[in-house]
């Protein structure tokens, strides 16, 4: 018997029995389609929280500490293998006064490299980068804490005027003092960073290159009593020059006795638990498959109970046991197949309606206006999902055609033929 032959023989008994049939591949689809439904809200948390993560951070980043960390440490991290740049961001512990027309604030200032700070992409909103010491980039919210003098403190007015090009001065001085240092200086303000990608965050400091520090120490010195005391402090940030070699780069400062973070190590601990997570679901999705699967036992020896006569004409006329337990074996593949096809099909639909239709619930519930600022995706079907599912959704409709299929090969002919019709 041709291919050809096995394929019609499968299709005519099949349209005998449409009702049976149709119900039977119904168990199948609902099953898989269950299956890749479930699993794929895994998928969609576990992009939600990959994203989260992500948002306004850089991948190839490693937060480094030490208490002995210095200048001399920060330039031999530099010359390390596999890295792109060292940005050692420092503060000092005092506070501070800035003056623009008549209005002040007390921004903190931030002292960094601007030569690594370009390495790695300072973000902009508009400007360019200081190339001098008097040279400043503003945060994002720098203005909003601007005040003009004199006003109501309780209905504050703040600065609304263009800050490129401004000049503003800056004070310093201890806390525990009225008075801040006498000594003023005077910085231009020739960037504004970009504002961070949380609506909750502010950036409200200011930004000056590393070479301002002797200036900033001169005048601290002059007003401290206390020798061995430090003016800066700060953290570094080591960036690896690809994704690829984050975890090798952290490993080695681990071994020298640095504290490290990298959001590379973070992405990796909660892969390996959505992995599990998912894992999980597949495998209650593929219960539901199993109990579908008893649907497709049954039809497959019904088949086989109906067709007794025409099997043992089938031997009869020379059709070998292979043959009709593949013949067996195809229509119950066809029904695990078509099951999986349109399951999958169905699948990708609701998945489109719940990434539509549940924020708009949830929003409802939560008495919240609007949470398009939340970039929540509650379902993600992959093509590994789709293989996975297919898998094992026809693997379950073999195995449960299997056994009638060795039942229909042990068919006594001389019995078969003495059945009625």
């Amino acid at each position: 018997m041709q291919f050809n032959d096995q394929l019609d023989f499968v299709r005519q008994h099949i349209k005998k029995n449409k009702l049976r049939v149709f119900m039977t591949i119904l168990a199948a689809t609902m099953g898989t389609a269950f299956l890749i439904v479930l699993a794929s809200v895994g998928f969609g948390i576990h992009d939600t929280m990959r994203k989260e993560i992500l948002d306004n951070r850089v991948v190839n980043e490693i937060e480094v500490y030490s208490d002995q960390m210095d200048e001399s440490i920060v330039e031999k991290l530099k010359k390390r293998d596999h890295v792109k740049a060292v940005v050692y961001r420092q503060s000092m512990n005092l506070d501070s006064k800035t003056g623009l027309d008549g209005f002040s604030g007390s921004q903190p200032l931030i002292i960094t490299d601007f030569k690594e700070e370009e390495k790695v992409g300072f973000a902009l909103k508009e400007g360019r980068l200081p190339k001098s010491s008097d040279e400043v980039v503003v945060g994002s919210h720098f203005a909003e804490l601007l005040v003009k003098e004199g006003d109501n403190p309780e209905e504050p007015v703040t600065y609304k005027e263009k800050l490129i090009g401004k000049q503003f001065t800056y004070q310093m001085g201890y806390y525990e003092e009225k008075e801040l240092f006498p000594e003023e200086m005077k910085f231009t303000i020739v960037g504004i960073a970009k504002e961070p990608a949380k609506d909750w965050l502010q950036d409200v400091n200011f930004y000056a290159d590393a070479t301002i520090m002797p200036s900033l120490n001169q005048i601290y010195q002059t007003h401290n009593e206390d020798a061995d005391s430090q003016l800066f402090y700060g953290n570094v940030k080591v960036y690896a020059d690809k994704l690829e070699n984050v975890t090798s780069v952290s490993s080695k400062l681990k071994e020298e006795g640095f504290s490290v973070y990298s959001i590379a190590d973070q992405l990796e601990q909660m892969d390996v638990f959505f992995l599990a997570f998912k894992a999980g679901l597949v495998f209650v999705g593929t219960i539901a498959i199993l109990i579908a699967s008893i649907g497709i036992f049954n039809t497959m020896t019904m088949a086989v109970t109906e067709r007794t006569r025409e099997i043992g004409v089938m031997k009869a006329i020379g059709a070998s046991p292979k043959l009709i337990q593949r013949l067996f074996l195809m229509e119950s593949a066809w029904i695990g197949i078509l099951g999986t096809v349109i399951a999958v099909i169905l699948s990708y639909g609701i998945s489109f309606i719940a990434n539509m239709v549940l924020p708009i619930i949830v929003s409802a519930a939560l008495s919240e206006e609007d949470l398009s600022g939340m970039d929540i995706t509650f379902s993600i079907i992959p093509w590994q999902l789709v293989l996975i599912a297919s898998a094992i959704s026809i693997t379950v409709a073999m195995i449960s055609g299997w056994r009638p299929a060795r039942k229909a090969t042990k068919i006594d002919v001389i019995q078969a033929l003495r059945q009625e019709l």
